[in-house]
């Protein structure tokens, strides 16, 4: 995967360190399928495991499916 330097300016205000800015990027990037598990967890620098137990914290779903497809999935089961 290439990446692309990128420099933000947060406001001192926000008191926010690299590593959560990052996570919070690659969270938002897993959540609107923009990238896969194994590549969003390389973004924030962290394991695969890591990154599902820090995605709750961040209120983002493992999965992408919304209950009414998990219901029909398990009606067609």
């Amino acid at each position: 995967m290439q990446s692309i330097p990128l420099n933000v300016n947060i406001p001192d205000m926000v008191s926010i360190s690299e590593s959560e800015l990052k996570i919070l990027l690659a969270a938002k990037l897993y959540e609107t399928q923009k990238l896969s598990l194994g590549q969003a967890a390389d973004v924030a620098n962290l394991s695969k495991r890591t990154f599902i137990e820090m995605l709750g914290r961040y209120g983002v779903s493992l999965f992408s499916a919304n209950a009414e497809e998990l219901v029909q999935d398990i009606a067609n089961a």
